[in-house]
């Protein structure tokens, strides 16, 4: 027994000197490639450093886990942030990028792309998926969203406006785009907390009905509506988009958008998300399609565990197909693709301000959802933010007319009246205009 306990003991410090060994070298592989500014702290209080005045400094605080920084991913040194087993010293910003080259030296880049895995996306799942997401409550979202609560990528003209300011402009983009115009009917797939079906009707004098499937998005956009005095023009329902042309009926509205809800459908749902679109939107109409896709041809994922982790934590079941199966499919629903325009680096800033105003209140948003939760969201935004920046993701707004009789489209021959804001009407031109009546379903 005694023979046995030292031999254990002998083999825990083989494997311990193995693994410390395998660290030194991954440190001395990055130094000689330049470096980075990372001090890595081991259980025993040690110091290692990867070359650079150190501006990171991730302490370890589980021994358990020295085998697996051997040949770390991003995936694993997320989870371990994750679960206290890591804590990080210095800007979040600069953390991840820290673990994007340490991952990346021992073998294991964010660009090795894998099969995306694919789910089957029932109701049932996806109001699952969705509650996974949005439980954490809307006070947790108001201390880091703009003042409007905008759950997606801003549009910044300079680079140096507020995300306010952003997220306003992203507004008015997308009408816009969608040429609105009063009394026409509006339909937003995933409304958010009611942001874009507000500002439709307060500023382009359309009727807007919002769907959603969060019951605390569903609560907060009633409450702000109520509060503008548009119950009778805008409206937010709880309803599954599968369920929409039973409850609205063909061809109940002139324009649609979907702004960031479509990488929830299911790659497979895909012709049935875009088939629902169809039935809703009259001849003519114009649809908006704003969603996060995958750069790669073959929709494979990103790689060192980042889907895993971003699928196990964040959010459920999410598929990124590439572009051109965004486009493929919304043209085999007779929809004429007329612009499309890549966000990516809008997306990148947009993450950056939501993870920079997170980081600024930290302890209230702890009080709110918990050190683990706020770990989860403090990897998410700030990862997210460099994965868009280093093209590891992208995010297009895709503009298409629903054809369905022969001849031209009902637009202009170019595309100068969507960066031509002189075009809308003010919210003064709208104060005369008889208020339209909002669709009575």
């Amino acid at each position: 027994m005694a023979n046995g306990g030292l031999f254990s003991q002998a083999t825990r410090k083989v494997v311990s000197m193995a693994v410390s060994h395998s660290i030194q070298r991954l440190a001395e592989r990055v130094r000689a490639n330049g470096g980075q500014p990372l001090d890595l702290v081991l259980p025993d209080g040690s110091r290692l450093n990867f070359g650079q005045q150190p501006r990171v400094v991730m302490a370890i605080r589980d021994p358990g886990l020295l085998p697996a920084l051997a040949h770390p991913t991003l995936g694993t040194l997320g989870e371990a942030f994750v679960d206290g087993r890591i804590d990080i010293d210095g800007d979040i910003m600069a953390v991840i990028a820290s673990a994007e080259r340490l991952a990346s030296a021992a073998g294991s880049p964010a660009t090795a792309r894998i099969a995306a895995a694919t789910a089957r996306h029932t109701p049932k799942q996806d109001l699952d998926d969705i509650k996974h997401h949005y439980d954490v409550g809307n006070e947790f979202y108001r201390l880091w969203l703009d003042e409007r609560m905008v759950y997606s990528c801003a549009y910044f003209q300079t680079g140096e406006e507020t995300i306010d300011a952003a997220q306003l402009a992203k507004l008015d983009h997308i009408c816009r785009k969608l040429r609105l115009q009063p009394g026409e009917r509006l339909l937003d797939v995933g409304c958010g907390w009611g942001g874009l079906i507000l500002h439709a009707a307060q500023h382009y004098g359309v009727t807007a009905v919002g769907i959603t499937l969060s019951d605390n998005q569903f609560a907060c956009a009633n409450e702000r509506i109520k509060a503008a005095g548009l119950e009778g023009r805008v409206r937010a329902l709880l309803l599954d988009y599968r369920d929409a042309p039973a409850r609205f009926g063909d061809a109940s509205f002139d324009k649609i958008s979907s702004i960031g809800m479509f990488e929830h459908v299911g790659q497979q749902n895909l012709p049935a998300y875009f088939g629902v679109v169809r039935r809703l939107l009259r001849d003519r109409g114009l649809f908006m399609n704003h969603g996060i896709t995958s750069p790669d041809a073959d929709s494979r994922t990103v790689g060192s565990g980042v889907s895993e982790f971003m699928d196990k934590y964040v959010f459920p079941h999410t598929e990124l197909p590439h572009l051109h199966l965004v486009v493929r499919e919304m043209a085999a629903q007779q929809f004429e693709v007329y612009d499309v325009e890549s966000l990516r680096p809008h997306y990148a800033r947009t993450l950056a301000h939501w993870s920079r105003r997170i980081e600024a209140q930290l302890d209230a948003a702890r009080k709110l959802v918990g050190e683990r939760t706020l770990r989860v969201w403090r990897a998410y935004l700030a990862g997210s933010s460099l994965g868009f920046q280093q093209g590891w993701l992208n995010v297009y707004q895709v503009l298409a007319s629903r054809q369905e009789a022969d001849g031209p489209t009902d637009l202009p021959l170019t595309r100068a009246w969507m960066y031509a804001s002189a075009e809308n009407p003010s919210p003064s031109d709208l104060s005369s205009m008889p208020s339209p009546t909002l669709l009575s379903h």
